[in-house]
């Protein structure tokens, strides 16, 4: 029982979360509020790309924000609408309509909850690297295309990831030439102020100036921009959404889907802020636990599902945030632009927005980091560029399997090629018939993926008498391994060859009796610790063998 109050107490706030916060409350005020300007645009932007609107956008930077900043497991993570939900979320919307994004959040939110109470966390250190860059590039991929429907002023929104390319294709095929061109130069200006005026300072927040910009001359200049149109000056009361067992039914899959991404990406920015300054270890199941109850949250209020969001963090680490106050003001933040200036924000052109989702869709993929997975190994960059084809044309969740599917096989694959079968020659002085005795030296891992060619290599031999398995090196050795092992004595002592082991190691004594290789020897006295006195027996039986035979 004090064990699992213990436990239980791990994953709840404390006041040890906080313990820094005299010395950096101002530093933690300073990043919230250069996190939240960053937040702005990338929130309006998610939500209207994933079609839940740009309401939804704020409300889970808002709730969820602040809701996982508190429950969460790092000190230091920001926490809101991201791409790669929003890839996930745009075919939710398309089959089930926008009335299921907040079901589906509080679904996904319990389903993250309670991965976090049976302690799943470390469950994404399976994920492979190339795995992990492949969809990440799969994802900037789609964020990319999504926004050329709005570029053209078809409006197109919640496509489903098979169908991303061709409704990019078709938008551009069908596009008003002029409304193209005034989409074009406000990306362009977008694009310009993200990517030079960092550069003159790392303070100025380049998307939220460039957005700025091109609102201020859509207002004085004549033009057809589509706008984001009317925001609510304040949150809405948290409601339960309608259900019914049905509804529940349908939309049990996404929900797992949704729960599965945000536990991935949650726990990945976690685990680079974590790496990026000194701000305090991170607790993966406690991470878990808070970012399912601020999905629950979002739903409750209207939003989105929500995860920890990479570049958010980042900004907010290296703009000196150390505690989890930096996060919770960023989403004082954003509730203070809903309550005072909802309105001019809603004079935001659609145009503007998609420039800033097409920018951080490029900053997602690091050219150093695809040449390096390409240039490794063909194994890791096949799961690289399979994983990234598979993310755009059918689904994130079910590329992310078929990424750790084709890299396991690789995997086992190069784990077989180490286990090693070699006849080493007798050291020392000859004695008559040694040729008949043949040293065998199993070395490495024996398991399923390499025991066919074990088993294989030794019950070739030939014009042999007796056979010394040495498996002191053996390192890995699971059930079918150690089944192989008992077929090959079996049948080297059913054609008459004796069969010695040297060496079981402490750790594979109990399987090896448990699947039956000590009981398929002769006499139990061939199981030795040694090498000399197995070589000495294994003379003694070729020397009995040979006055037999005169």
């Amino acid at each position: 029982m004090n064990r699992f109050l213990a436990a239980a107490r791990r994953l709840l706030p404390s006041p040890r979360d906080y313990a820094g916060l005299r010395r950096s409350w101002r530093r933690d005020l300073l990043a919230g509020l250069t996190v939240g300007i960053v937040a702005l645009p990338l929130a309006l932007g998610f939500g209207i790309s994933s079609g839940a609107g740009a309401e939804a956008g704020l409300i889970t930077a808002i709730v969820a924000g602040v809701v996982a900043a508190v429950f969460g497991g790092s000190n230091v993570q920001v926490s809101g609408p991201t791409g790669a939900m929003v890839v996930v979320l745009a075919p939710i919307v398309a089959s089930h309509g926008l009335g299921a994004v907040a079901l589906v959040s509080m679904m996904a939110g319990v389903i993250v909850l309670v991965a976090g109470v049976l302690r799943l966390g470390r469950a994404v250190s399976f994920i492979p690297w190339p795995v992990i860059e492949g969809f990440t590039l799969g994802i900037a991929v789609i964020i990319f295309l999504q926004q050329v429907p709005a570029l053209t002023g078809s409006g197109a929104t919640g496509v489903a990831h098979g169908n991303v390319v061709v409704t990019a294709l078709s938008a551009l095929t069908s596009a008003d030439p002029g409304y193209l061109l005034w989409s074009l130069a406000a990306v362009a200006i977008v694009a310009a102020c993200m990517l030079l005026l960092p550069r003159l300072h790392p303070a100025i927040p380049g998307s939220l100036v460039g957005v700025g910009v091109v609102t201020a001359l859509a207002l004085v200049v004549s033009d057809p921009l589509a706008v984001i149109g009317t925001l609510p000056h304040s949150l809405a009361a948290p409601t339960l959404p309608d259900f019914d067992a049905a509804t529940l039914s349908s939309l049990l899959l996404p929900a797992l889907t949704v729960a599965a991404l945000a536990a991935i990406e949650s726990l990945l920015s976690a685990r680079v802020a974590a790496g990026l300054a000194d701000t305090g270890p991170y607790d993966p199941d406690r991470e878990l636990v808070g970012q399912g109850l601020a999905s629950v949250a979002a739903g409750l209020f209207g939003g989105m599902p929500a995860t920890g969001a990479i570049a958010r963090t980042a900004v907010n680490v290296r703009s000196g945030a150390a505690t989890r106050l930096a996060a919770i003001t960023h989403s004082a933040v954003l509730l203070l632009v809903v309550l005072v200036v909802a309105g001019p924000v809603g004079t935001i052109p659609l145009a503007a927005l998609s420039g800033v989702l097409m920018v951080t869709a490029i900053r997602m993929v690091h050219a150093a980091t695809v040449r390096s997975i390409l240039r490794s190994t063909r194994a890791d960059a096949f799961a690289f560029v399979l994983t990234a084809i598979v993310t755009v044309s059918v689904d994130l969740i079910v590329a992310v399997v078929i990424g750790m599917l084709a890299a396991g096989v690789f995997a086992l694959r190069s784990l077989a090629r180490a286990t090693g079968v070699q006849r080493e020659p007798i050291v020392g002085d000859p004695h008559p018939g040694d040729e008949r005795i043949a040293i065998i030296r199993l070395d490495g891992p024996l398991f399923f993926a390499a025991s066919d060619r074990v088993l294989d290599a030794v019950t070739a031999l030939d014009g042999v008498s007796v056979v010394v398995l040495r498996m002191s090196q053996l390192e890995l050795v699971d059930a079918t391994g150690a089944h192989i092992l008992s077929e090959i004595v079996h049948r080297l002592e059913g054609r008459g060859v004796t069969v010695l082991i040297k060496g079981v190691r402490e750790g594979h004594t109990e399987l090896f009796r448990a699947v039956g290789v000590l009981a398929a020897l002769r006499d139990h006295r061939h199981l030795f610790d040694d090498l000399p006195a197995a070589i000495a027996h294994a003379r003694s039986h070729v020397a009995r063998e040979a006055a037999a035979t005169d």
